[in-house]
């Protein structure tokens, strides 16, 4: 899979973008010509989470919790995670961008005078956000930077970002935010390992990656994995996929080749043999 956080960076002609910190990262594209691939599907993650207001156009985005059509004014909140994008080739997509990491967004609501009050709603790997007003402003004040020739200083671009958190923190009807911001702030790291996997079992992510998006080494994520679920990531993740599989299969009438891509196999040979091995049948009886 790609990360989109770096294919963004590697792409400075097509994306006007301002970097600070390192992580924090703001760009601005309008139109989208240049193409994340030029397929109509995108395999795409991130380690950091992101958000975005679409100026104009349309884009699809397909997670393991169902799909979301993004369009015109939706200002969007991804969890780091894993994504398949479809792309409307015969359209443009302009967007205002934010790559934003969990710790940024702990150590900003650390700071916040009113704290966050805790909130237990379950969210969603993509959340569509309230466009109130003040939000919509902030977007507009981030435009003016974006004209400029000149590149604003990282310690007013770090001002920005935390005025973003601050911004969404205040607005009380973006409940599924609020939860996950929550969740940074008080959630056990056992929990949120386990969320991670939950929620990206199904993309053919390497185990690094996987490590990466739990704030954790390679071997402290499979210490810790070991610990809370007692096998290894590898053969957990093919039990979860194949499972995943035969539901997509028996109750989705989805064909072989769309059960194998949408479950995080590589071919569908490879899918077929560990499917009959598990399961005693081939993939094609099952649906």
């Amino acid at each position: 899979m790609v990360n989109f956080y770096e294919k963004v960076l590697q792409q400075p002609d097509y994306y006007r973008q301002f970097v600070c910190n390192s992580s924090l990262i703001t760009a601005f594209n309008c139109p989208m010509e240049a193409k994340l691939t030029k397929a109509r599907y995108a395999d795409l993650w991130t380690q950091y989470n992101y958000l975005f207001y679409v100026i104009g156009g349309r884009k699809i985005w397909h997670t393991c919790k169902g799909t979301y059509d993004i369009q015109k004014d939706s200002c969007v909140f991804v969890r780091k995670g894993a994504f398949i994008l479809e792309q409307l080739l015969d359209q443009g997509f302009c967007v205002v961008l934010f790559f934003i990491p969990d710790e940024f967004i702990r150590n900003t609501l650390q700071a916040k005078t009113k704290k966050l009050h805790s909130f237990d709603k379950h969210y969603e790997p993509l959340m569509v956000l309230n466009t109130s007003d003040t939000l919509v402003g902030f977007f507009l004040s981030m435009s003016a930077y974006f004209a400029e020739v000149k590149e604003p200083d990282s310690a007013l671009l770090e001002l920005k970002f935390k005025e973003l958190v601050l911004t969404l923190a205040d607005d009380n009807s973006n409940t599924e935010l609020l939860s996950y911001f929550s969740s940074l702030m008080h959630e056990p790291q056992s929990v949120s390992l386990q969320r991670i996997m939950d929620d990206n079992y199904c993309f053919n992510l390497r185990l690094e990656e996987y490590a990466s998006l739990s704030n954790r080494s390679l071997s402290t994520f499979k210490r810790d994995f070991g610990k809370i679920y007692n096998t290894t990531p590898g053969k957990w993740l093919t039990e979860r996929r194949l499972e995943h599989a035969k539901r997509l299969l028996s109750n989705m009438h989805k064909t072989v080749s769309e059960a194998a891509f949408e479950s995080g196999f590589e071919n569908t040979s490879h899918f077929s043999r560990a499917f009959k091995e598990k399961f005693g049948v081939s993939p094609a009886a099952v649906k």
